[in-house]
């Protein structure tokens, strides 16, 4: 009780301090995510002339057959501009790069190309880009704590509670779910349940959550039919199946993505296409493809809402379904911006449907209503996509506001995520960065190898307990020596593979056939920060 007390006079002053950092970061990111919403509203209304977006595929069916094109096809022009100018690479930040940031840079995103990254997600997503606003949200919190974190000067650990507390608030506002956008961000982004973070992040996630009920009203994206109830247990294996579909079609639905988008890089560089025009193109494709299937337009709300009313033919979901994907592919494929859950929520719930068709056919005595399927269907494919079961869960609860069909729900939603974490590296967000050689999949004891070079842990040639300069020169004339960029990703194999104590480091000058001794690295000092890093991330993720 006494070491209670004292720790409390100690931490809690501090602590309660933070809570209140937490809380502003929590209403900053909760009003982002307002505005941004707002913003596409305004503006999709506006370049299509629609008075309800909600309805914006109804209304897209009224417009001339090329206005369905020009608009996407301008809107990706002005995307492919954008990104050309505040970019390196011409690709859109998102859910990866906030990943990337809580693990390898104390919490930071990048700040240039991110707000230029929430730019071309907002005219993405007005003029007909087949995406979602969470991706964008997400980053614009991550800039938002990145701020913060460096105006107190945050450490790592301060820097990643932080980013975690604004994704959270950003999650709960945009789509009124402050429970799973809680879970979000300590299973998707932080990637731990930390004790200490959970505080924080909670009163962040409930200002966000109350800065969105106050303009949008305390009401559930998706309104369900009464008759969604589960009557029969043995109706269950049912949803086990539907698991292991879902679990295929959210593969195929990341897969799609992948493929298109190196076959979209192959092309235009044989082609010799400039990066600038690549999001105009997707933006004529999608054009096209909006004549014949309107649903594909924005976040896709409206053809959602019809699934989880039963309001499709079987023919019909399949076949919006299988266009969907490919427009989704199309999208990020083709360098425009948006998120990915909000299209995997529509597959779903298409996905869904249609094998609630096929099960109420086949055993109309044993089954309850295909929107059941549907809804379970939404959280599945979701699940698998993201590789996040819980939060998943979650917030298909908190979008419909039925939490009668749990079970239902959580079976479902159980063997898509095992299936498709199988297929892909554990989740759309982990392969986006194993993709760019980040490698997260294997856990902390591989990414973090990447935080420190062999330049930053040499001991210089000319420093205290340096390396023999002969012995450094003898192993270069080798060939045994490592860049001064080199990670211990590089090092440690090349330790075990020569089985020496220490390995040169090297300067590599443009023009120059002789590289530069910088100094040595040695095996001991490599494995202390290795060892340490993996204390430090054990110490966090435990706190």
């Amino acid at each position: 009780m006494r070491g209670a007390l004292r720790a409390v006079r100690a931490e809690g002053p501090a602590q309660v301090r933070f809570w209140f950092i937490a809380l502003a970061v929590g209403v900053a990111a909760g009003a982002a995510a307002v505005l941004f919403r707002l913003s596409i509203i305004w503006l999709q209304g506006f370049v299509y002339g629609a008075e309800d977006i909600r309805r914006i595929h109804s209304f897209a069916e009224t417009l001339p057959w090329w206005w369905l094109v020009v608009v996407p096809a301008a809107g990706g022009l002005v995307v492919g501009l954008v990104l050309d100018r505040f970019t390196g690479d011409g690709r859109v930040r998102s859910v990866a790069d906030v990943i990337e940031g809580a693990a390898l840079h104390e919490g930071r995103v990048e700040r240039r190309e991110g707000l230029a990254s929430a730019a071309a997600s907002l005219i993405t997503l007005s003029t007909g880009g087949s995406t979602g606003r969470e991706g964008p949200v997400v980053h614009i919190a991550g800039l938002i704590a990145s701020w913060v974190s460096d105006r107190i000067r945050a450490d790592g650990i301060t820097g990643r509670d932080l980013l975690g507390c604004a994704v959270a608030a950003a999650v709960s506002a945009s789509f009124n779910a402050p429970i799973a956008g809680t879970i979000f961000a300590l299973e998707v982004i932080l990637r731990h349940y930390a004790v200490h973070a959970f505080a924080p992040i909670v009163i962040a996630s409930v200002a966000g959550t109350v800065i969105g009920r106050s303009v949008f009203g305390n009401v559930t994206e998706f309104t369900l039919t009464p008759d969604t109830g589960l009557d029969f247990y043995v109706e269950l294996p049912a949803f086990l199946i539907l698991g292991l579909v879902c679990g295929l079609v959210a593969v195929a639905l990341m897969q799609a993505i992948f493929w298109t988008d190196d076959i979209a890089s192959s092309v235009c560089a044989r082609a010799r296409v400039p990066r600038w025009l690549r999001p105009g193109l997707s933006g004529v494709a999608l054009g096209v493809m909006a004549i014949q299937f309107p649903h594909i337009i924005g976040v896709g709300y409206e053809t959602t809402t019809r699934a989880l009313t039963g309001d499709l033919t079987f023919a019909a979901a399949v076949i919006f379904c299988a266009v969907k994907i490919a427009a989704v592919a199309i999208t990020m494929g083709g360098r425009m911006g948006g998120g990915v859950f909000s299209p995997s929520l529509m597959v779903g719930a298409l996905t869904g449907l249609a094998f609630g068709h096929v099960a109420v056919g086949l055993a109309p005595e044993m089954s309850g209503s295909a929107t059941l399927y549907a809804l379970a269907g939404m959280g599945a494919v979701a699940a698998g996509v993201l590789g996040a079961p819980i939060s998943t869960t979650l917030i298909v609860f908190e979008l419909t506001g039925d939490w009668q069909t749990g079970l239902a729900v959580m079976v479902a939603v159980s063997t898509s995520t095992a299936i498709a974490s199988r297929a892909v590296d554990m989740s759309f967000f982990i392969t986006q960065l194993e993709r760019r050689g980040i490698r997260f999949a294997a856990g902390p004891q591989a990414y973090l190898m990447s935080l420190h070079t062999a330049q930053s842990l040499m001991r210089p040639k000319d420093g205290p307990r340096a390396a023999s300069e002969a012995a450094c020169l003898e192993l270069m004339a080798q060939g045994v020596w490592l860049p001064q960029e080199a990670t211990l990703e590089d090092a440690l194999p090349m330790f075990d593979r020569e089985g020496n104590a220490f390995l040169p480091v090297v300067r590599q000058r443009k023009g120059e056939a002789e590289p530069d001794l910088l100094g040595a690295l040695f095996h001991v000092d490599a494995l202390r920060a290795y060892n340490r890093a993996l204390a430090e991330t054990a110490a966090e993720e435990h706190s």
